[in-house]
């Protein structure tokens, strides 16, 4: 065994016990989806380097609490699995110490790429660019760089998800309204998400009457009693941004707890099995979300390495298009999943996104 691929095979056992235990962990805190048992349909004539030996990805993950991010790894899984990689997943299930380790681990058996998904600009961009230092093609989704040099940089048009939804909820409470917000700082897609937030305050005159949120490892759960409070405090807010479905999620349940699910509209980020069950609820406050497929966009980072990989990918910069969701439409055509969304909103496949002749969209 060559010192790389002994390297290679110490990285993906490490990998495999530390997936082991956040298995354990994360069946306390959610029920996820599990990822289609359908076989992977191969893509044909590939180009170097994917026409030889596996090419040996690993990918470094921040995930958290709910399927949002299951969905995402089975579309990446999925993906790698049709074009010949070989990957291998860490997540750090919001430690950050943890992330860096994994990064450091992943850098040092020097794997022929390195995906990182999600993380803490301060923690991660110095191992970021110690791989590309190290001459491994690195890309990042959803994580903000000071300095993306040599980086190709994937995220969710996070402008679009939160002007959509926000231009939802204007529509819905007008000019003027009470609203809240519930989030937190230092997330790259949070962050991008309030920047939309503050315009669309300024454009239209509303009232922001409270700012509250915060992402734990149980971030539904613990969002709950700040959301309580914060409704307490302001009786008459009429609408809440939850920009993080999680997030959302807590905010509901605040929301039905105070019996304020007739006066107070919800407008959240992301979509997911789970979210649909919230959204389509009877009398759910729940009304709009804007969001990807989070199994089409996982899908979609593997392919935009592929094509880097094969010197086939012409900028350095993707982002992923989001569409509307309204708890209206979800009712009237009787959609339950995201499969039977992704039919009625096939634009949600990314079918025309970083894709090639030999490189077809796949998802999970």
């Amino acid at each position: 065994m060559s010192v790389r691929s002994h390297r290679w095979a110490t990285l993906v056992a490490t990998a495999g016990i530390a997936a082991l235990a956040l298995t354990g962990c994360a069946q306390q805190n959610t029920a996820a989806p599990a990822a289609s048992s359908a076989p992977v349909q191969k893509a044909e004539n590939l180009p170097a380097p994917f026409n030889g030996a596996p090419v040996k990805v690993a990918l470094v993950q921040q995930s958290g609490a709910g399927d949002f991010f299951t969905a995402w790894t089975a579309g990446a899984k999925a993906q790698a699995a049709a074009i010949n990689i070989d990957l291998t997943v860490f997540d750090a299930r919001n430690d950050n110490a943890k992330q860096a380790s994994d990064l450091e681990q992943a850098i040092a058996a020097k794997p022929d790429a390195i995906i990182v998904d999600h993380g803490q600009t301060d923690t991660i961009e110095p191992r970021v660019h110690a791989a590309v230092d190290a001459g491994i093609p690195v890309i990042v989704y959803d994580l903000a760089l000071k300095d993306s040099t040599g980086v190709v940089v994937t995220s969710q048009s996070d402008a679009s998800m939160a002007q959509g939804v926000l231009d939802q909820l204007v529509k819905d409470n007008g000019q003027g309204a009470k609203v809240g917000l519930v989030s937190a700082e230092g997330y790259a897609p949070l962050d991008r998400r309030k920047k939309v937030w503050d315009e669309v305050i300024a454009k239209n005159d509303l009232d922001q009457v409270f700012f509250t949120g915060k992402v734990t490892e149980s971030t539904a759960t613990d969002n709950i009693p700040l959301v309580d409070a914060a409704l307490k405090a302001n009786p008459g807010v009429q609408a809440i941004f939850a920009p993080y479905d999680e997030i959302t999620k807590g905010v509901v349940q605040a929301v039905e707890q105070n019996n304020l699910q007739d006066k107070v509209k919800v407008y959240g980020i992301d979509i997911s099995n789970a979210d649909i069950e919230v959204i389509t609820a009877d009398g759910s406050p729940w009304v709009a979300t804007s969001a990807t497929d989070p199994s089409a966009v996982g899908a979609g980072v593997v392919r935009a390495l592929a094509l880097k990989l094969a010197g086939q990918l012409t900028e350095d910069t993707v982002q992923f298009p989001a569409v509307t969701i309204t708890r209206d439409f979800l009712i009237q055509k009787g959609i339950t999943n995201v499969a039977q969304l992704r039919e009625a909103e096939p634009s949600l496949l990314l079918n025309d996104t970083v894709v090639a002749d030999w490189l077809p969209a796949v998802s999970g």
